[in-house]
């Protein structure tokens, strides 16, 4: 088989680099390089010290004039052995893994984004739940052809080390624990420590970047320890980070969702990422009446099932107004709650059409149902998607409590778009508006939770 390195000198020369450059950059020794001035073969980890440094995958150095299977099988060799990742894209491609995918917010997000006159975009390659529901949901509407690429299993259980090679990585990891709606366990309950299994992924994967979404009570959980060791541990897995506390309202999401999201780009890679500034978003009409009137939702759409109301809930929510709730309404004795601590919940709480909705969430029992601004009944399961921004023809599986929950614990897919596709701007080197990150992680120490 006939090597050639013609690539490699081409490479060099766009990127103003010369032979003694390219040895200080990569600690090579000079008989590697001299070999690969002759055309040599030279050892696996060489170029991976080439690829590494140069931030390019092993088909832009190299080449033979023998092409049949010989790169396919060299990268299969390469990984088994771990010796570099394989990519199978030139890097104008991100192949995405996800972990705690859910029903795919995170994903409708990434496969969406795309740059006006740009091929750089986002293909998915594997994702990984623990609730079949949504594995099936997750399948059907994002790789109804490769229904294998989605592992319906405990990450507990998940052999990280076997999972195929990416260029990205996405989890939002649980946030049972964090959320200030519960009571904020932190590392102490059951699903904190969890965000360590995308930890793992990463120092075993090397992906080029990362997202990472968890809910804005992580930052005082453990008061304020968890946020600080989830941090760090990101950033001492190789990656520069950047964590912001996100209003997706601000970004036309017809919903008040305020998240954590942490961008993280290897620390290897010469790019900085910066938070998509909202002002473009500034006239969006994000109202919930128009996410839910304009254009009307099919007739013929998906989950579309009515929600059960007995008679007297029916009742209370005739006196309740658009934006009350059951304590702030006017409601005569009999249809009044006497339920302690929960005068400023969202128990029986109408939308107001005039604003974004309130934050959609998995739960409704006990009144928590979202309520429709002006008929006396709760939202059906569409309804709720087009809170999240999920299109229309997405289609959830499993029973309509199930579908409900995984809604409720999505992340709305436009707001998803809008940071990935900062995030290819990025590295396509298109300018954008940004905003300054809003979290400081200047005085961020290790904790031990």
């Amino acid at each position: 088989m006939n090597i050639t390195y013609k690539k490699l000198w081409n490479l060099l020369l766009d990127k103003g680099i010369n032979r003694t450059i390219l040895q200080n950059m990569t600690g090579i020794s000079s008989a590697s390089v001299a070999k690969l001035g002759r055309n040599e073969n030279v050892n696996t980890d060489t170029l991976l010290k080439i690829c590494s440094a140069l931030n390019c995958h092993l088909s832009d150095i190299v080449d033979t004039t023998e092409r049949e299977n010989w790169q396919e099988t060299y990268e299969q060799t390469l990984f088994k052995e771990k010796k570099i990742p394989v990519l199978a894209s030139s890097g104008k491609v991100f192949h995405l893994g996800e972990l705690f995918c859910g029903p795919g917010g995170l994903a409708v997000g990434a496969l969406s984004a795309k740059i006006p006159g740009n091929q750089f975009s986002i293909e998915h390659k594997w994702a990984n739940d623990f609730d079949s529901a949504t594995c099936n949901t997750y399948r059907k509407n994002l790789c109804p052809h490769n229904p294998g690429s989605v592992i319906c299993q405990d990450v507990r259980t998940l052999d990280i080390d076997s999972l195929p090679p990416i260029d990205a990585l996405a989890f939002g990891f649980p946030c049972n624990d964090f959320s200030v709606v519960g009571e904020q366990k932190g590392f102490s309950g059951t699903y904190g420590p969890l965000y360590s299994y995308g930890v793992k992924v990463l120092k075993t994967h090397h992906p080029q970047w990362f997202l990472a979404e968890n809910v804005g009570g992580l930052k005082s959980a453990n008061d304020g320890r968890a946020f600080s060791k989830i941090l760090t541990d990101l950033r001492e897995s190789g990656y520069r980070i950047y964590p912001h506390f996100y209003k997706f309202e601000e970004y036309g999401v017809p919903q008040a969702r305020h998240r954590i999201i942490i961008v993280g780009i290897r620390e290897d890679l010469p790019y900085e990422f910066h938070v998509p500034s909202p002002a473009l978003y500034a006239s969006y009409d994000n109202t919930c009446r128009t996410a839910l009137e304009s254009p009307p939702i099919p007739s013929d759409a998906p989950n579309s099932e009515l929600t059960r109301q007995s008679p007297l809930v029916v009742e209370r929510l005739k006196h309740i107004l658009p934006g009350q709730n059951a304590f702030t309404a006017s409601l005569p004795p009999e249809l009044q709650l006497h339920v302690k601590g929960a005068k400023i919940s969202q128990i029986y709480k109408r939308l107001d059409p005039d604003k974004p909705a309130y934050t959609v969430t998995g739960s409704g029992g006990g009144g928590t149902h979202i309520y429709h601004y002006s008929e006396p009944r709760a939202l059906t399961n569409r309804e709720r998607a087009r809170l999240q921004t999920f299109p229309d023809n997405f289609v959830f599986c499993g029973s309509k409590e199930e579908v409900r929950k995984q809604i409720g614990m999505a992340v709305p897919c436009k707001g998803a778009q809008v940071i990935f596709e900062a995030i290819l701007k990025t590295f396509a080197g298109v300018d954008y508006e940004y905003i300054p990150c809003n979290v400081d992680i200047k005085h961020i120490e290790v904790e031990k939770c």
